[in-house]
């Protein structure tokens, strides 16, 4: 991995901290984040229109992406409703990794090196203990969501890596997987709470168009790089987002930051350094 594919990887998972903080700040987390998704479709249209669809080939990955995005929404703002995001986004974040590199040595028959495994498990390792806290299981609600999200997780990288891959164009198949998420949940969402969509958007739209250009950033970056680089490897850097989200939970949100959370940012900066090396 470069240093260029590196640096731009922690600019995406800046980028993903900041629009889960929003939603984690939000009132309405299912709205918000029904909303961020529906403003990343519209702002994908214009430039799908320009690149052009992707070839046929893209398609299954594109439509299989989009049904387990479906899942992944919903679990993530009920992860949100019931637990903290110092306790929730590194559950998800955390535990996604390793399943992604267990997915893509079985699947897409990509070997790590021994110190590339060691940096995805330090990452891991320390993503987990940023969220870890004695009163864990007294979130229980959170933490199932979140786990359930962390599978979830694994298997659209894995979905959407491979069909980048096989796209040959990988703009193309990130701006259509833009233009068409927003849709399914948005709906589903919108349909159910029919009184208070619009005045809801009214008031948090511009807050949201912030997210919603973090979220394509974020995502745009991690598909690009898994392009370039091992699938592993991005989906475990790009997972330092909860270093960020750690710090911005603690500035904006007022969530505590303790010793635990020292240990666990050297232990993801160890990682980063190791997946540098490996």
């Amino acid at each position: 991995m470069t240093w260029s594919v590196l640096f731009l990887v922690l600019l995406g998972a800046l980028l993903h901290a900041s629009w889960n903080a929003l939603v984690k700040s939000s009132t309405d987390k299912t709205l918000d984040t029904a909303l961020i998704h529906v403003l990343c479709s519209i702002l994908a249209l214009p430039v799908c229109l320009y690149v052009g669809p992707p070839s046929p080939e893209s398609w299954p990955y594109i439509l299989g992406s989009l049904v387990v995005h479906v899942g992944y929404y919903f679990a993530l703002a009920g992860a949100y409703k019931h637990g903290d995001l110092g306790l929730t986004y590194p559950l998800m974040r955390g535990t996604a990794p390793m399943l992604v590199a267990i997915a893509s040595f079985a699947l897409i028959d990509e070997a790590l090196s021994p110190l590339a495994w060691m940096g995805v498990a330090c990452i891991c390792g320390g993503v987990l203990m940023l969220g870890f806290t004695r009163a864990w299981w007294s979130h229980r609600k959170a933490i199932v969501f979140a786990l359930s999200n962390a599978v979830l997780i694994a298997i659209y990288t894995v979905i959407d890596a491979k069909g980048a891959r096989n796209s040959g164009h990988v703009a193309q198949y990130i701006c259509m997987l833009f233009v068409l998420d927003g849709w399914p949940f948005a709906a589903l969402v919108f349909m159910q709470r029919k009184g208070q969509v619009w005045p809801y958007v009214r008031t948090r739209w511009p807050v949201a168009m912030g997210g919603a250009c973090a979220s394509i950033g974020s995502y745009a970056i991690a598909l690009w790089a898994m392009t370039v680089a091992p699938v592993a490897m991005v989906a475990a850097l790009r997972e330092t987002s909860v270093f960020f989200a750690a710090l911005i939970g603690a500035w904006f949100l007022n969530e505590v930051w303790t010793r635990q959370r020292v240990v666990g940012t050297v232990a993801i900066l160890s990682g980063v350094a190791a997946l540098r090396l490996g």
